[in-house]
């Protein structure tokens, strides 16, 4: 029955662990698949957009052309009076022209009548010219509504494109037609690059652009008759034959996309669709995205569940063991405790009957000791047996004729000792031992072990009138369970000690895995800022040769889409190292009231602009805390309050509770959710779906800022009504605040108007764009650039005829470091000649060498204005 209860419990248990483990493996590897999903499908959406976004731009850059060329007087003039061929061939160059400065497809004036009166491609055997539009509606488009656009296939030429077309009026009466054909094959080249499949599709729902040549010219959906009907009148897509794409949908997200299997064209694996409409245009933009890695995270999840739940039951097993082992051992000291209290009542029974047979001896009473567990002996003063039992007799199977009474225990020592139970030595001297011991009288506890692994207690009592009475307790069986007992301890802490290992070995491999993952984003983000400081060059060398105002003010929009994708990398930057622990940070004393207005002055300026006020309350209080980071917290809570704000005021203030001064930041902006208040401070997390948005980095910085610093950060909104974001600072004494040292004066600019003109610079740096733009850049401000090369050119072209007046000088490139070829060109010039370090880095360490040398350090991407600053300043001091 026994065994039958312990089956049944065993199954149970193997049943509850392999369900368990089914059932969290199915219900993580979901969970997480869904998430990753969710997080795919959100990337998706952003990347859907930006394709948008460059289609939108590509076309946005040719739709005022043709209301430009509506007003031209000799197309106008064309169309109201015939044009003879010399006036024709005229404005086919003009159209031409036109064609080549804009970089369209083709330039195509078209007559009431729907004849193409004049074309750019005049001079190809695929002309416009003299063809009859009539039919297209881009025509039709524009002589009923003024202007018109369509995409379709060029009859004459066979290219497909996008058509934009505007009438050209005279009193309200519309002559004819202007229209430019743009090519959008080159966007199609662009989105190769792309390993998901990104797709066009028109009003009709047919996919007219592809980055994959088996999806082009497929349907979405079966079409109408009126809808093949009006494309074959248009012979919008000529000859093509349109198939329909064949599709199966699996699930549909709370976004919007779905999960899809393709038949036709067919994929091996389910793909991700998601869609975004193209309103000016009546079009929508497809990408279809392989989930695989949303496939595997569920996989890998799942077998996280499992293995939790398993390690989960294990450890419940390992503990109820660890419980049971405790129950056994307690039971086991009990039952021990309860032998040791009948054994000590034994012997003390023993002794009173042995002290009773000792009196009794000669008298024949010596069975009174017979029912003794243990082996008993009694010797009297001269060391002669007086009494003894047979358990005495059967532990040592002495011979029936050495034991009796009157016989000296030494015989019987030696009897012992020819057997070896008296242990190594000399058997004269152990003997000697034990009867010196015998008569000091002593009393005595020992163990012994016999050759036959039996385990013996021996206790020695002495005698009132002399002699001695000694007890032999079989103990084997004890000490059996007590070795068991200490075996099984010494295997628990080995298998403790070895999780606790894998454990350990664990924690090194997560951390050492975002020490890589740190190292990466670094390493990333320092590449991505190579191209980004050329580009800023670029555009300020452009913006120096622009004279028209739009222009211009085109220029500035440019410089300020690099300028905040350059806030964006080194957020990104300052995340990995504040992830890793590599941000230095300079705790200490400080007064708060300078730094809080410095702050609103400077964020009074932007709120102006938007209508909105930045009030502050000023305060004498002095925190510890890292005033540069402090400050990077704060801005962060005033940009966002600027930037959800439509109305009202904004204000910042102090407040002190729970020991700590509260810095806040109010604002009357739309709130926030409860359920999205934890999620603000994750990367790429943005409030709301405004006009006015951020990369979504700042306050995932704050949290990390907060945490690096040990400055809690918390927050308060109610919709409609605003938020409140706070950072608790600890107290500081002013008494603690370290004193200023005066600031450095520099020497003053010379009177000229540019101190850089005629100076001699090398631009040295691995990345060719980089070059370029610091050539462009310096040349435009005078500076006469002997060298804007990599560090190879660089050592052959130092001699000492070659020396600069001035290095622009980056530090990482490939297997150069700056600081070092700067030491090894030195040696070449034998010169030492100002340098200023243009470096993606954000190393502390290399700031501090750069001022031990007086050295300038700009990291990139670069701002023209302070770079020329820097090098005046430079120039100006080595020069003195």
């Amino acid at each position: 029955m026994y065994w039958l209860s312990r089956h049944r419990m065993l199954l149970l248990t193997i049943a509850v662990m392999v369900g368990g483990t089914v059932l969290c493996a199915v219900a993580a590897g979901h969970y997480a698949w869904r998430r990753a999903l969710g997080e795919e499908s959100s990337q998706v959406q952003r990347q859907l957009q930006l394709y948008g976004q460059g289609l939108q731009q590509r076309i946005d850059r040719f739709g005022t052309l043709p209301q430009v060329l509506a007003l031209d007087p000799d197309l106008l003039h064309a169309l109201r009076v015939q044009p003879s061929p010399t006036e024709r061939q005229r404005l086919n160059l003009k159209l031409q022209r036109a064609n080549e400065v804009t970089r369209a497809s083709t330039l195509t004036l078209v007559g009431h009548d729907g004849v193409a009166v004049a074309a750019s491609n005049w001079d190809q055997p695929t002309t416009n010219v003299g063809e009859n539009y009539s039919y297209r509606p881009y025509y039709r488009q524009a002589l009923a509504q003024g202007r018109g656009r369509f995409y379709g296939i060029g009859m004459t030429t066979g290219v497909p494109g996008y058509y934009l077309s505007q009438a050209i009026e005279e009193d309200g009466k519309r002559l004819g037609v202007v229209v430019i054909k743009v090519e959008l094959s080159a966007l199609e080249q662009e989105w190769l690059s792309s390993p998901d499949v990104v797709l066009a599709s028109d009003d009709h729902d047919v996919v007219f652009l592809a980055n994959r040549d088996s999806w082009r010219y497929r349907l979405l959906r079966p079409l109408g008759a009126d809808e093949r009907r009006e494309m074959l009148d248009a012979r919008q897509y000529a000859d093509r034959t349109l198939q329909p794409l064949r599709a199966r949908t699996e699930d549909v997200l709370a976004d919007g996309g779905r999960m899809v299997r393709l038949l036709d064209p067919a994929l091996p694996q389910p793909m991700l669709w998601q869609s975004l409409a193209l309103p000016a245009e009546d079009w929508n933009l497809h990408l279809l995205h392989d989930a695989s890695a949303a496939t595997a995270a569920g996989r890998a999840a799942a077998l996280t569940g499992g293995a939790a739940w398993l390690a989960l039951g294990f450890l419940v097993l390992f503990i109820q063991q660890r419980r049971r082992l405790a129950k056994h051992r307690l039971r086991s000291r009990r039952e021990l405790e309860t032998l040791l209290k009948q054994h000590a009542q034994e012997l003390r029974t023993a002794q009173d009957g042995l002290l009773q047979a000792a009196t009794d001896a000669d008298s024949g009473l010596s069975r009174s000791l017979e029912h003794l567990p243990q082996g008993v002996v009694v010797i009297d003063r001269d060391l002669r047996l007086v009494a003894w039992n047979s358990r005495y007799l059967e532990l040592f199977r002495f011979p029936l004729d050495l034991v009796r009474v009157g016989r000296p225990i030494e015989e019987l020592f030696r009897f012992n000792a020819r057997r070896g139970l008296l242990g190594p030595g000399p058997v004269d001297e152990a003997i000697e031992r034990r009867l010196n011991h015998l008569r000091s009288g002593r009393p005595h506890m020992r163990e012994s072990e016999k050759d036959d692994g039996t385990v013996l207690e021996i206790r020695g009592n002495p005698l009132p009138d002399g002699g001695f009475v000694t007890s032999y307790a079989d103990i084997t069986s004890y000490k059996n369970a007590a070795r068991e007992l200490r075996s099984l301890a010494d295997a628990l802490e080995h298998r403790i000690a070895e999780r606790t290992h894998d454990l350990d070995e664990a924690r090194r491999e997560a951390e050492q895995a975002n020490r890589y993952k740190t190292r990466f984003v670094a390493s990333a983000v320092h590449d991505l800022l190579q191209p980004l400081n050329a580009a800023r060059m670029f555009v300020s060398v452009l913006r120096g040769k622009l004279s028209d105002p739009a222009q211009q003010q085109t220029s500035d929009h440019i410089d300020a889409a690099l300028a905040a994708q350059d806030a964006i990398l080194n957020s990104l930057l300052d995340i990995a190292r504040l992830e890793s622990g590599s941000l230095p940070t300079r705790v200490q004393a400080f007064r708060l009231g300078p730094l809080l207005q410095t702050l609103a002055r400077e964020f009074g300026i932007a709120a102006q602009s938007r209508g909105l006020v930045v009030d502050w309350v000023d305060t004498d209080a002095v925190v510890v805390s890292d005033e540069a980071l402090l400050r990077r917290i704060l801005q962060n809570f005033l940009s966002n309050a600027l930037r959800y704000s439509e109305r009202g005021r904004v204000l910042l203030g102090c407040r002190r509770r729970e020991g700590l001064l509260w810095i806040e930041v109010h604002d009357q902006g739309p709130g926030i959710p409860d359920a999205l208040q934890g999620e603000i401070f994750e990367e790429f997390r943005r409030l709301h779906d405004g006009q006015q948005r951020g990369a979504g980095l700042g306050l995932a910085i704050v949290d990390r800022i907060g945490r690096l610093l040990g400055h809690p950060i918390r927050l308060r909104s109610q919709l409609g009504q605003g938020s409140v974001f706070a950072v608790g600072v600890p107290f500081g004494d002013a008494s603690a605040i370290p004193a200023t040292a005066p600031a450095p004066v520099l020497a003053q600019e010379p009177a000229a108007d540019n101190p850089l003109r005629g100076r001699r610079v090398w631009v040295i740096d691995d990345d060719p764009h980089v070059c370029a733009a610091s050539r462009a850049l310096l040349e435009r401000w005078g500076c006469e650039v002997l060298l804007a090369d990599g560090p190879q050119a660089a050592l052959q072209l130092a001699t000492t005829a070659t020396v600069p007046e001035l290095v622009l000088l980056d530090v990482r490139m490939g297997d150069h470091h700056g600081p070092v070829l700067y030491e090894t060109l030195a040696e070449l010039w034998r010169a030492r000649p100002p340098v200023v370090l243009v470096t993606a880095e954000r190393d502390a360490g290399l700031r501090e060498m750069a001022a031990e040398r007086g050295w300038g350090m700009m990291a990139k991407p670069v701002k023209p204005p302070a770079l020329r600053a820097l090098m005046s300043q430079l120039l100006i001091r080595h020069r003195g």
